[in-house]
């Protein structure tokens, strides 16, 4: 689809993607935006000159209010705005409303209610199960048998660009005979796809897979920073703790599923056959290949299609026994690994737990050293971005 709008060769906001941030402009207060090429278009103003209904939710601080409106609002929005950048008729409209990227500051784009992170990718916990259990099967008995998963931290999801603290807490040494408190010294990063809830669900009735894009609006990149070491001596019995819950950080942009469909690839075979409550018809995952930037160094391509389990498999299970999802809440997919060393959705793969370095610069690297930046970004086609999702680490 052509625009228009002057969009630049390779930018990831293409005329069909229109992607939906809050922003500042200068002193003004936060309020929603649409990506298209290198521009933000100022919707609040937009949408009450053209007296379109539920013009106000445009001047929130958060998309929650919009992603609560539910399915048929979304569309109607992305079929407002498609209509709005493809017709020359309607630049006089849209041209005052338009402002360069460079001039804003993107906000974190919804109020998160909860967060669930997942562990669905089966090269990722593969990878990992043959570094933590040498001697057994890699995968644990119930890995192919429902979506693993842990109820996170909302309150530490941050914006992309919030710098990184390095978290401190107790470690233990596998020779030592017991633990000692400071920084961790195993930093890593880890490589997601997130998923932004719309509309709520009721207490008690569980979310079938068949509505997942009734419940869904659209997905963000997710880094979740964890602290290996700290990860390590706390998570045994009861999981991740405080190695995952000081900083996750996502994208600004949120895509919606619509924009997405094009890039829509069925998912792989599920092999023993999942329960009831886990098929549908047309369960699907999406063709994005992401790329993991240490430093403004390419270090890893981890493809998101072959994940094991789809987003509304995922979406099922969290809602099985009857929990609820509410506006504003995000699930992820959990680190994204392909089966190639440098489609590795983490450090402690990458460097296979600091047993075999990447080399940078001619200098070995393994786990995050303070002032360094790693940058996501991700892409399910030509003009089809996810943007990016960026974080340094300063000193604890």
């Amino acid at each position: 689809m052509t625009s228009w709008i002057e969009i630049p060769d390779g930018s990831p906001f293409g005329p069909e993607n229109l992607p939906l941030g809050v922003f500042r402009h200068g002193d003004e207060e936060p309020r929603v935006g649409a990506a298209i090429g290198d521009q933000v278009i100022d919707l609040a103003p937009l949408a009450s000159a053209q007296m379109l209904d539920g013009a106000q939710l445009f001047a929130e601080p958060t998309l929650n209010a919009f992603l609560a409106l539910g399915r048929p609002a979304w569309r109607a929005t992305r079929n407002w705005l498609l209509d709005l950048v493809r017709t020359a008729g309607d630049r006089d409209t849209v041209e005052p409303h338009l402002i360069p990227q460079s001039a804003v500051t993107m906000q974190l784009p919804f109020a998160v209610a909860d967060y669930v992170d997942f562990y669905a990718s089966e090269q990722h916990a593969s990878n990992l199960g043959r570094l933590f259990r040498p001697d057994s099967e890699p995968l644990l008995p119930n890995w192919k048998h429902l979506p693993v998963g842990y109820h996170g931290r909302a309150g530490t999801i941050v914006a992309s660009g919030t710098e990184i603290v390095r978290p401190s807490g107790q470690r233990k040494a596998p020779d030592a005979g017991a633990p000692t408190f400071g920084p961790s010294q195993r930093l890593d990063i880890e490589v997601e796809l997130g998923y932004v809830v719309g509309t709520p669900s009721t207490l008690g009735k569980p979310v079938s897979v068949e509505d997942f894009e009734e419940h869904v609006y659209g997905v963000v990149l997710v880094n979740d920073w964890s602290a290996r070491d700290l990860q390590a001596w706390e998570y045994v019995p009861l999981g991740p703790f405080l190695g995952k819950s000081f900083a996750t950080s996502i994208s600004p942009w949120v895509v919606s599923l619509d924009a997405l469909t094009a890039s829509a690839v069925p998912l792989g075979v599920q092999d023993p056959p999942v329960l009831p409550y886990l098929r549908g018809s047309h369960l699907t995952n999406y063709d994005i290949t992401f790329e993991v930037r240490l430093n403004g160094h390419l270090v890893s391509s981890p493809p998101y299609r072959d994940v094991y389990w789809s987003p509304a498999q995922m979406l099922a299970h969290m809602t099985v026994n009857g929990a609820t999802v509410r506006t504003g809440d995000l699930y992820a997919s959990g680190t994204v690994s392909g089966a190639a060393k440098d489609q590795r959705g983490s450090f402690i793969e990458l460097s296979w737990a600091g047993r075999d370095p990447l080399m940078i610069d001619g200098k070995p690297r393994t786990f995050l050293e303070d002032g360094d930046e790693v940058t996501i970004t991700a892409w399910a086609g030509p003009g089809l971005g996810l943007g990016e999702v960026t974080g340094r680490i300063t000193p604890a």
